[in-house]
């Protein structure tokens, strides 16, 4: 018999009532370690009180009025959006999965005003993930997503990744866009390196191809910049955003620069709940601890800290462990044993992570976590090697 709840899920044997920082409780108080993070939503950690305090004081107020009006709350998170990054304007969503359809729809609109309506290929890259949604799954061609749901939206090419001969060959006067996330998050925390970007960039530039770039996962302080392509030193011409930027609440949003999004007028896109009072409420807040001055600095610091005790991890356990690869907070252990029954074991040791493809589990804790709690987590991720390295 099937369930109340769509069994979509292999969930795991565990329910929580609270949190606190990087902490989260069941029922009967036992307390466990969290570095996934809700899978890199939660960045400022498990009720975090302004984050509270910002909720609260817009739910007293007003929740939702629907984008047939102005929204100041919507504006002031657009224009804090817009002085930190290389965007001029930004769409708001529910989620990272409407983000990739405005992004597909932007790119494609923006070639079509300008007499070209042939160029809706959009080039994407083996191991990526973009969200849900028919356009999503097709963009990220993966069997596992899309075997099964029927005749998928056209106008994709898989490439696999880091094949940059391959790239250059697939271009074509047909060619829309190009997706891509500076670093893979399901993928198995996979950089794509900064000279990569650069050439991305140059390649977009000389083609008239526009640059997409997917920092859902990725983006909002994580790697110890605001965006993680900013280390490259390049810009995209249209961006996904979500997870990190609502704190927990649900909110997701396109940047873009002027030019990419000028097809995109009144009647173009629309979203019933994005960008409402509740959520941008919250968002605003959340820029503004990240943007702070020092905070990303802080990332940075415990990143490096963290990659140092998961060196020595692997050290340890040659058996279970082959490496470690991401940036800042955004890191993946790379296993010779089944990352799933380290993630499982993690669960003994009261240690949460979140597996990923290419047998990597992911470490992607809350930004404010502290220099004691990544002491415990090694700790405790030893434990969880070292019962898996007894069945080896």
């Amino acid at each position: 018999m099937i369930t109340a709840v769509l069994p979509t899920y292999n969930r795991a044997p565990l329910a929580f009532t609270s949190g606190q920082g990087s902490w989260l409780t069941t029922e009967d108080g036992t307390r466990y370690l969290d570095l996934g993070a809700g899978i890199a939503v939660n960045a400022l950690g498990h009720a975090n009180p302004e984050l509270v305090t910002a909720l609260t004081e817009q739910a007293g107020k007003l929740w939702h009025v629907s984008n047939l009006y102005r929204i100041p709350e919507q504006e002031r998170l657009a224009e804090a959006l817009v002085e930190a990054t290389f965007a001029d304007t930004v769409f708001f969503t529910n989620s990272g999965t409407e983000a990739a359809e405005l992004a597909i729809k932007m790119a494609r609109k923006y070639h079509y005003d300008r007499g070209a309506p042939e160029r809706t290929q959009i080039i994407a890259f083996e191991g990526s993930f973009h969200g849900r949604s028919t356009g999503a799954i097709a963009a990220a061609g993966a069997e596992k997503m899309v075997k099964g749901f029927g005749p998928l939206m056209p106008g994709f090419t898989h490439l696999k990744w880091a094949d940059h001969d391959a790239l250059r060959a697939a271009i074509t006067d047909q060619t829309c866009a190009i997706i891509i996330e500076p670093i893979q998050g399901e993928g198995g925390i996979r950089v794509v390196p900064d000279q990569c970007l650069k050439g991305l960039r140059d390649l977009c530039d000389s083609t008239g191809t526009l640059l997409i770039f997917d920092e859902v996962q990725c983006g909002m302080g994580r790697t110890g910049r605001l965006f993680a392509h900013e280390w490259a030193g390049v810009t995209p011409d249209i961006m996904m955003v979500a997870k990190g930027i609502g704190g927990g609440f649900p909110l997701g949003a396109v940047l873009a620069t002027e030019n990419a999004a000028s097809g995109m007028g009144a009647g173009t896109h629309g979203s019933t709940y994005g960008g409402n009072p509740l959520a941008c409420a919250v968002g605003s807040k959340v820029v503004e601890i990240i943007t702070a001055p020092g905070f990303l600095d802080s990332v940075a610091a415990k990143g490096a800290r963290f990659r140092q005790g998961l060196e020595g991890l692997v050290a340890a356990h040659p058996k279970v462990f082959e490496g470690v690869r991401g940036e800042g907070l955004m890191l993946g252990l790379k296993c010779l044993a089944t990352n799933t029954d380290i993630v499982k074991a993690g669960y003994g040791a009261h240690v949460l992570t979140v597996p990923a493809a290419d047998n990597v589990i992911r470490l992607l804790p809350a930004l404010t976590i502290t220099d004691d709690d990544l002491t415990e987590a090694v700790k405790r991720l030893d434990a969880a090697a070292t019962e898996v390295g007894r069945t080896l």
